[in-house]
This record gives structure tokens, C-alpha cells and sequence, in this order.
């Protein structure tokens, strides 16, 4: 009896082991990448004599502060409308028990990114998260932007999907509702999860029926706009106004977006040109991480019709890529790779290492182990310089996508 036990035992125990292991990983990672961003912010604040507030509070956070203080008619021009109420509504109850708007938001965002990958390495395995940890665009997620608490809802959302728990899937995708319209796409996806599953056609049904209540949510919010304004397009509107987001041809997008990464196309603002061909990388990237999980997804269809595919992680980026190309230039989508779990995934994927899993992907075509690691480590460091970069950028003011 005893000899049957002991192995069982041994392998569990190596089991927990290897998973602390890869846990503790994921908190170094965090505790790593919070500090050098907060490490940035230190060291200008010492140099430059400015407050934390001074720095946490450019760009949009005004808006949000805005927001929380005096509702959506606080600014004339109604460009408030282009922000959804969860973010501002929780920064007003702490600025209602005494806490300042920028101190609330750099913790709770601080804290919703440990939430948000903690999802991720349920995912993607540890060094997805690593990955997204130490993005480029990494400073959003530590300052009072919606980034972590959206990323945090939606990738836990996926992860229940992914574990067949729609409850919470459906009031997670609700709450995400109230941060950002990217749950809209997120509840496109989700639909494409469970249409391309291999689920019966009744369980199906209920699932998707459930998808209804995240969608209501939103266009509560597309309701109560209405009521403010009389237009069902208020926050089109507010988007075309504040942030030139009008309907563009892709084409025509694209067209418009190259002059801007010229170098003298900002004479007054050297670093504008670096953010738009950051912004033309990006677009790239999401084009890439789409085709990767199509070709994930019929390789595995192919091999093992019962098998979990990827279509719904090709719909969530790929959407969200034809929306930005649809703008009048490519904006913004540096800070959307930080939505885009499937890259993380994906690198993720490339950083463990020759598995068959990896080499049926095509992530790693060939080379030898050593090469390997040189290239995870060079890419390491590009991601860590360009993440201290950006949080350079908007500590300082600078426009920083």
C-alpha cells in the first residue's frame, strides 16, 4: 500500500513545489516592475522638486478627476462623455473619505495589476505575466488609468471562461462594462468562445444569453448619455472631439498616421514622432498576434477537433486592431497591447522554451538552447529600457499614447 502512496505523494509535492516556484516568480516580477516604474518617479521628483500628485496626474487622470468631482457636464465640451463611469465613480468614494484622487488611483491601480496578473499566469503560465509586468506601456498600470482595473476584470473574466464558470465570467464582464468600452469587444469574444466551442448547442444557448447582461450594462450607459444630451451618439461624439477619432478608412489611417512619426514632424515635441511609430509597431503587433492564434487555432482543429482553439482570442485582438484603424490616425494602441492577453500569452510561450506545444505553434523556428536564452534576455532588456522610457514620458508630461 505504502509503495503505491509515495509516488502519488512525491508528484504532488513536486507539483506544489513547481508552482510556488513559478508564483514567486510572478511576485518578484511584480514587486521588481512596480518598484523601478516608482524608482523613475523618485528620482524626478528629487531632481525636478515635483509632488507624486505633480506626476501621477497628466493626460487623462484630469479628465477622470473631472469626472469624479462634477459629472459628465463638468467640461464644456463634453469630452467627458468618452469615459465610462466605474473608474471615476471609485475614485470619487475615496475622495469623498479624504483620499486624494491621485493617491487612491496609484494604489488601486497598483494593486489591480498584481490582480490582473495573477489571471495572466493563470493563462499563459508565469512568464506571460512576466511579460506584461514589465511592458513597455507599464506605467498605465500603476497610475489612475483604467488599464489595471479593466485588464484585471477581463482577464479573469477569460480565465473562468476558459474554466466553464459563466457566472462569474458574466458579472466580471459586467463590472468591465462600467470601465471601458473594450468590453464590448470583450463580450464579441466571449461569443466567439462559446460559438466555436464544442459545448452542446443548449449550453451554448445559455451562455450566450448570459453575454446579455454585460451588453445591457453598456447600453445602460449609452441610455443614460441619451438622456444628457438627446443624441444616442454622445460619446462617439466626445471621442471625435477630444481625440480626433472620426471614421477613417484603414487605408486612409494609415496614410495619415506616417507623417506624424517623421522626425521633424513635431518640432516643439521631440518625442511625439518616437510615441506614433510606437503606435505603428503596435498596430503591426496586433496584426501578428491575430494571424498567430488563426494559425494556432486550425493547426489545433486539425490535430484534435475536440481541443481548445484560439478563436476568441483572435477576435479580441483583431477587433480592437480594425477599430483603431478605423480612426483618423493609429492612437492609442501602444497602451491596448496592455489589453491584448494573447500577446502576453504568446510570449510567454516563446520565453519557456522549445516545448512541443511551442514548436507546433511556430514560435520558435530554430536555434540552438543558448541562442534561445540570448534573445529572451536581449529582449528582456529592450522591454525594461522602454518601460522606464514611457514612464519617463508621462511622469513628465510629455504625451505618452
Amino acid at each position: 500500500m505504502v509503495q503505491h502512496v509515495l509516488p502519488q505523494r512525491t508528484d504532488a509535492a513536486a507539483a506544489w513545489r513547481e508552482n510556488s516556484s513559478a508564483g514567486r516568480v510572478v511576485v518578484q516580477a511584480w514587486l521588481a516592475s512596480r518598484g523601478l516604474i516608482f524608482a523613475v518617479a523618485l528620482v524626478l521628483a528629487v531632481v525636478q522638486h515635483r509632488t507624486l500628485s505633480n506626476m501621477v496626474s497628466n493626460w487623462d487622470v484630469q479628465h477622470f478627476g473631472n469626472l469624479a468631482a462634477g459629472g459628465y457636464l463638468a467640461e464644456a465640451d463634453g469630452t467627458l462623455m468618452a469615459f465610462f463611469p466605474g473608474w471615476p465613480a471609485i475614485l470619487w468614494v475615496f475622495d469623498q473619505l479624504g483620499v486624494p484622487i491621485a493617491i487612491s488611483g496609484v494604489i488601486i491601480s497598483t494593486a489591480c495589476s498584481a490582480v490582473a496578473a495573477a489571471a495572466l499566469y493563470r493563462l499563459g503560465g508565469p512568464w506571460a505575466a512576466v511579460a506584461w509586468l514589465f511592458a513597455p506601456t507599464a506605467v498605465f498600470t500603476v497610475v489612475p488609468y483604467t488599464e489595471s482595473l479593466f485588464c484585471a476584470l477581463a482577464f479573469w473574466a477569460w480565465e473562468r471562461a476558459r474554466a466553464d464558470r459563466w457566472l462569474a465570467v458574466t458579472v466580471l464582464t459586467a463590472l468591465a462594462g462600467t470601465v471601458r468600452v473594450s468590453a464590448l469587444f470583450l463580450v464579441g469574444a466571449l461569443l466567439v468562445m462559446i460559438i466555436t466551442s464544442g459545448s452542446p448547442a443548449a449550453a451554448k444557448l445559455r451562455r450566450a444569453a448570459l453575454m446579455l447582461i454585460p451588453a445591457a450594462v453598456i447600453m445602460a450607459f449609452a441610455t443614460y448619455l441619451y438622456a444628457l444630451t438627446g443624441t444616442w451618439t454622445a460619446w462617439y461624439r466626445a471621442q471625435s472631439t477630444g481625440w480626433v477619432r472620426e471614421l477613417t478608412w484603414p487605408w486612409d489611417s494609415f496614410l495619415n498616421t506616417i507623417p506624424a512619426t517623421l522626425p521633424d514632424a513635431y518640432a516643439d515635441h521631440p518625442w511625439w514622432a518616437a510615441v506614433f511609430r510606437g503606435e505603428m509597431i503596435s498596430m503591426a503587433v496586433g496584426l501578428g498576434v491575430t494571424v498567430w492564434c488563426i494559425v494556432v487555432s486550425v493547426r489545433v482543429r486539425k490535430s484534435s477537433p475536440e481541443a481548445r482553439t484560439m478563436w476568441g482570442e483572435a477576435s479580441w485582438v483583431g477587433v480592437q486592431v480594425v477599430a483603431f484603424s478605423l480612426s483618423y490616425w493609429f492612437f492609442s494602441v501602444n497602451r491596448a497591447t496592455l489589453l491584448w492577453f494573447p500577446l502576453w500569452i504568446m510570449i510567454g510561450r516563446w520565453v519557456a522554451g522549445p516545448t512541443d506545444e511551442v514548436a507546433a505553434e511556430g514560435l520558435r523556428s530554430s536555434g540552438s538552447p543558448s541562442l534561445h536564452r540570448v534573445l529572451v534576455a536581449a529582449a528582456f532588456v529592450v522591454e525594461i529600457v522602454l518601460m522606464l522610457w514611457w514612464s519617463w514620458l508621462f511622469f513628465t508630461g510629455h504625451w505618452a499614447s
